[in-house]
Order: C-alpha cells, then sequence, then structure tokens
C-alpha cells in the first residue's frame, strides 16, 4: 500500500480577518508595482470586474434562436414580401409607394397578427403574408380619404377585464363605430370592423434592417402625410373634413381574454418554426 509523502513542503498560510490592517494581494500588486526602489517580483492576477459592451444591433436581451424562429427573419423573406406587394400594386396603376413596414396588428379581441402594411399616395394596404409559403394570403385596401381618426396611447381594457396588455400602439378609423353591427363586434373573425390596430413587431431589434420597418415612429408621420395629401387631392364622396391625430388610451374591450391569452402565448398569428413532431 502507497503511504501519503511527507507535508514537509507545505507552509501554513494564515488568512486575512476582518480588522487587519494587513494589505490584500490586489493592494500588495499596486503597491509593488508603484515603488520603483524595489526588485520587481513575479507578476500576479487581480481579478478586475468583467465589462460587457452592449450594442444594439442585435439587442443583448434578444436570443439568435428565437429570432431564427420567426420566418420573416429568414433571409430573403422580407425583401420578396415586398416585391410580391410590389406585383399587387402593378395591377392599379397611378399609385406611387411611399414605404413598406412591418408591424403586429391586435384585432377586436386582443389578438396579435403579423402584418406587412404598405402606404401609397391613395391607399393603405393590410397584408396578410405566409412567409413560410412566400405568398400573399389576404390583402386588404383602405382608402386614405376615408382615414378621419388615429389615436396614439397606451391599451387599456374595461375595469371588469381579465384581459391585459403592456406597451403602446396605433389605431386607425375609417369607418363609423355606431354603424357596427353588435354581431361583428363580438365575433372574433368579423372582417367588418372599422378600424385597425397597431403595435411594433417583437422582431424590432434582430437588425438595423428591422428596426426601420418595424417602429411605430417610423410609420405614423409616413402615414399621416399620406392621408393629409389624400384629403386634399379628394373630391369623391367619401371625402372627410380631416384628419384628427390624438394622443389617448387604447380600448380594447374584451373581458375573458382566453382565447388571446393561449394564441399570444404561443405566437399563433407569426409565421413560426414550431418544431418538429415525431416518434
Amino acid at each position: 500500500m502507497s503511504k501519503i509523502g511527507s507535508f514537509e513542503g507545505f507552509q501554513p498560510v494564515s488568512l486575512k480577518q476582518e480588522g487587519d490592517d494587513q494589505p490584500s494581494e490586489t493592494d500588495q500588486l499596486s503597491t509593488e508595482e508603484g515603488d520603483p526602489g524595489k526588485d520587481p517580483e513575479p507578476s500576479r492576477i487581480s481579478r478586475q470586474p468583467s465589462v460587457t459592451e452592449s450594442t444594439l444591433y442585435p439587442n443583448p436581451y434578444h436570443q439568435p434562436y428565437v429570432s431564427r424562429k420567426y420566418f420573416v427573419t429568414r433571409p430573403g423573406a422580407i425583401e420578396t414580401a415586398m416585391e410580391d406587394l410590389k406585383g399587387h400594386m402593378a395591377k392599379t396603376p397611378g399609385e406611387t409607394i411611399q414605404g413598406f413596414w412591418l408591424l403586429t396588428e391586435i384585432d377586436h379581441w386582443n389578438n396579435e397578427k403579423e402584418r406587412i402594411l404598405l402606404v401609397t399616395d391613395k391607399t393603405l394596404l393590410i397584408c396578410k403574408y405566409d412567409f413560410i409559403m412566400l405568398s400573399c394570403v389576404q390583402l386588404q385596401r383602405i382608402p386614405l380619404s376615408a382615414v378621419y381618426r388615429i389615436c396614439l396611447g397606451k391599451f387599456v381594457f374595461p375595469g371588469m377585464s381579465l384581459d391585459k396588455r403592456q406597451g403602446e400602439g396605433l389605431r386607425i378609423y375609417w369607418g363609423s363605430l355606431e354603424q357596427q353591427s353588435l354581431l361583428s363586434r363580438w365575433n372574433p373573425w368579423s372582417t367588418e370592423v372599422p378600424y385597425a390596430t397597431f403595435t411594433e413587431h417583437p422582431m424590432k431589434y434582430t437588425s438595423e434592417k428591422f428596426l426601420e420597418i418595424c417602429k411605430l415612429s417610423g410609420f405614423t408621420p409616413k402615414l399621416v402625410a399620406a392621408i393629409q395629401n389624400a384629403h386634399k387631392n379628394s373630391t369623391g364622396s367619401g371625402r372627410r373634413k380631416g384628419l384628427m391625430v390624438l394622443t389617448e388610451p387604447i380600448l380594447i374591450e374584451t373581458y375573458m381574454g382566453l382565447m388571446s391569452f393561449i394564441g399570444n402565448r404561443n405566437k399563433l398569428g407569426y409565421s413560426l418554426a414550431r418544431g418538429s413532431i415525431g416518434f
């Protein structure tokens, strides 16, 4: 059986207790380096707090694998969608494209839906685009001359509502709320709602390109200017007296919110990689 060797090579080490006047290892290092009269001793490594430089692109709080789950961030996806919408606009000559934006629509039941918005000098196009199959599924055209009010503000709910949503958004009105039927108001799949509500897309900090097309602060002034110009040039019966831009809370009139909780929690309104199922 082997025996443990002698302990003669080991020297006792005294630990510094609270209240001792002995300098610490780091203090001794700085003292020795600052005294040129003494012979240099072997260098000691002093631990310094690490400093992480945060950058805006990509967002330091955004995990790369999360952004790759959204098909819109795949190379060439958003560019293909823009070209498809340009092809749709070519069928209606006489309109000039002002810009494209990628936003999240919030319907009257608080469900999130990924949307591409295209603003021309006459029309606002709201496109439901399938970024998996790279095809336009639904296209809604809203004449800018019919838009009469825009609201900017935080989302609020009725006092008895169990539903919640943080953040701010934008709501565009082009029809009369009084003429909206009770059925369309309480139908979660209704397409007869005379307004649309938008907020920023969750992938806005993925890159500088997405930051430019996903922020409301870039979309709102372009939309307001296009609507005002459309009102000036409109002479038809649908012409409005003017555009009102208000800063006020945006009411989402839902109470239970179970449907939106399940849908928004699982990002069902986005073209998202859901993973594979196998046995």
